[in-house]
């Protein structure tokens, strides 16, 4: 199966001191793969990295064929790469629509495009904060917002960081609910989080980083029976 996504033998650097040490990883199209390892062992670097927010120093990094290193982030999306990023991030003096129709784009639509409409069937939640500011909504609901407001650039990679966290189980199980159809949909993913059991149940590959190296590959399967290396790099 060809790569959506190749990144190789990434190094990154912040100032002198270097994060990343020869990354390298690949997503298929319509794959889900996470990004996994205690924090500050390297996976926000990655993602920065990818999306050119953090411009890595040497190696290659690759979509649809496409060498992105070197580009601006604005560049990196609009060539289809959808970010959520750690901690939401929205606009929080722009209303939920606003903030889902501010960088929208059906450039590489596929299909039915994401919209207004398709964005609250999923997160009928949305709907009824139509109007309602971002500063004014709760957790929950800003991570909705976050993942619609990535849809709706209609991008062919989703990369979610820390989309879960600190959120209430019941906001957490919608999330993976989203995830899930989203996969089943071809929609690549990427995704980056601390909740193993749903990545176990719905990724089909795994990337583990320790001190900015990739140390572990595999699918779920393989991880399931890692109970040793669960303990020594993710610490479960």
């Amino acid at each position: 199966m060809s790569a959506l996504l190749e990144v190789r033998e990434v190094e990154t650097f912040y100032g002198a001191s270097q994060a990343l040490f020869g990354v390298s990883f690949d997503v298929a199209a319509g794959e889900f793969v996470t990004l996994l390892g205690r924090n500050g062992m390297g996976k926000t670097t990655t993602v920065k990295s990818v999306m050119g927010m953090l411009p890595a120093r040497r190696g290659s990094v690759r979509f649809a064929g496409q060498e992105l290193r070197g580009s601006p982030a604005y560049r990196v999306a609009q060539a289809g790469i959808g970010l959520v990023p750690e901690g939401r991030q929205i606009f929080p003096d722009l209303t939920v629509r606003e903030n889902l129709v501010a960088t929208a784009s059906t450039r590489h639509a596929r299909g039915e495009a994401w919209s207004l409409g398709s964005v609250y069937r999923m997160f009928p939640r949305l709907r009824e904060r139509e109007q309602t500011l971002g500063t004014s909504l709760s957790g929950g609901e800003q991570q909705m917002l976050a993942i619609g407001r990535a849809l709706m650039t209609n991008p062919r990679l989703l990369i979610l960081d820390e989309a879960t966290e600190g959120l209430a189980p019941r906001v957490r199980a919608e999330i993976w609910r989203c995830l899930a159809d989203l996969k089943r949909s071809g929609l690549a993913i990427v995704a980056i989080d601390k909740n193993i059991g749903p990545l176990l149940r719905l990724a089909d590959r795994h990337f583990i980083l320790e001190k900015g190296r990739m140390v572990w590959s595999g699918g779920s399967d393989a991880l399931r029976g890692e109970q040793a290396l669960l303990r020594e790099y993710l610490g479960v």
